[in-house]
């Protein structure tokens, strides 16, 4: 197996584990206007 095949089932994995758990989750989104920056405010 090369390295490439090692990460793809690694990843793969990973996403059969996390992706039930995160779905199962309450998850409460955040709104654009508290967490984007505006370009002024990224030259300060």
């Amino acid at each position: 197996m090369n390295n490439l095949d090692a990460v793809f089932v690694d990843v793969d994995y990973f996403c059969q584990i996390f992706l039930p758990a995160w779905k199962n989750t309450e998850f409460i989104p955040v709104s654009n206007k508290e967490t984007s920056l505006f370009a002024s405010q990224l030259a300060k």
